[in-house]
């Protein structure tokens, strides 16, 4: 029987990912179970985006501040995932225009590098992008595409001595009085139902959170909030182009693999698991998107998606106003011992998310056990399979 003290995360997307890759990195054992394919749910639906904080710097600098934290340290750690492009934040409006001193403030105040450039060398940059901008601002942007993401956490995991098991559905909770002591899974691909044990569970499940943690009969503040995002089959622009104004619908197209996506609309949703998407919707995006770059409106309309964040509700607001920074909770004082639960953010702030929950379960094991995974370079998603 193994001293090594055994770690069960559910959830394989960006979070979960990053969590197994810290938790073994610190010499755990780990065990990661998805109900689907890595990277299924909210992850592998999402913006594609590497947030530089810009579009929160105003707003949100609680949020800003770690994406352009961990942004800086996944240019380091996993440089072959990535793609650097920068992004564009442009003033198409007079309004933009008088937001642009705030923008600035804000980007220096959460210390995100923005430089205004001519408007003249932004076409020239971007030559698709509205002609009539008043104003540019260049930001350190990027962006990934998410299955290799997930992928360069968990091959490096596994590298390490974690298990990866995809199909594997959680169903319950295991309890030795008030303590969590393992899980009952069901494999999809076999039908069959087992029981894991485990000296404690992450809960990295993102917008379905809520929904494990109640399992265990305790609450986290996660609200599922969706947005839809428009793709266009071909790609407009190399750069990420942000229109200069607070976050709102349709406000950004990010360039991913021979593609460019519209987005995001945010809406509270009952379930994660069935998001409808109105048509309405749609089409704001498509005009928004348009004002951007022009070209938008002759482009092949590729797809069409929705996904639900998870965001940490904090008052009775409306989605858009939520913080998109992330939260850890550890169950014990709610009578679930040797549960905890990572939510909130972005996959930007993925590693970041999973150095702070990993914190608390090394803190519960009595383990001394520093993070590691600011410097460690992560080994290619090629790696995942091999």
């Amino acid at each position: 029987m193994s001293l090594i003290p055994h770690v069960i995360v559910i959830g394989a997307g960006s979070t979960g990912s990053a969590t197994a890759h810290d938790l073994a990195l610190r010499g755990l054992r780990v065990t990661v179970l998805e109900r689907g394919e890595i990277a299924s749910g909210t992850t592998g639906r999402n913006h594609c985006l590497l947030h530089s904080g810009g579009r929160y710097c105003v707003n949100d600098k609680e949020g800003a501040i770690e994406c352009i934290r961990e942004n800086l340290i996944l240019r380091r750690i996993m440089p072959h995932a990535l793609e650097l492009n920068d992004g564009l934040f442009v003033a198409v409006s007079d309004e933009d225009l008088a937001f642009k001193e705030t923008f600035l403030a804000g980007c220096a105040e959460c210390h995100i590098p923005a430089r205004e450039i001519p408007v003249r060398q932004a076409l020239e940059i971007e030559p698709f992008v509205n002609p009539d901008i008043r104003a540019a601002v260049q930001v350190p942007d990027g962006v990934f595409e998410p299955w290799r993401f997930c992928a360069s956490f968990l091959a490096t995991a596994i590298k390490n001595g974690a298990a990866v098991r995809n199909f594997t559905e959680v169903k319950d909770f295991i309890f030795q009085g008030h303590t969590v002591t393992g899980v009952t899974v069901l494999d999809h691909r076999t039908g069959e139902t087992e029981t894991l044990g485990a000296d404690m569970v992450v809960n990295a499940t993102g917008a379905w959170a809520g929904i494990i943690a109640a399992m265990a009969e305790v609450d986290v503040p996660v609200v599922p909030t969706a947005g839809v995002m428009v793709t266009i089959g071909e790609r407009f622009n190399n750069m990420v182009i942000n229109r200069m104004h607070l976050p709102h619908d349709g406000d950004i197209v990010v360039p991913i693999r021979n593609t460019s996506i519209i987005g995001t609309t945010s809406w509270r949703v009952t379930s994660p698991d069935a998001i409808e998407i109105p048509r309405e919707q749609i089409d704001s995006m498509r005009q928004a998107g348009e004002l951007l770059m022009p070209i938008l409106k002759a482009g092949r309309q590729r797809g069409i998606m929705a996904v639900a964040r998870p965001l940490i509700s904090k008052a009775n607001a409306d989605a858009r106003a939520f913080s998109r920074t992330f939260e850890a909770y550890n169950h014990r004082s709610q009578g679930a011992a040797g549960l905890v639960t990572i939510s909130g953010g972005k996959t930007t702030t993925a590693r970041g998310m999973a150095e702070k929950v990993s914190d608390i379960v090394c803190g519960e094991l009595g383990i001394d056990a520093p993070c590691k995974t600011r410097t460690t370079p992560l080994v290619s998603y090629r790696e995942f399979y091999n």
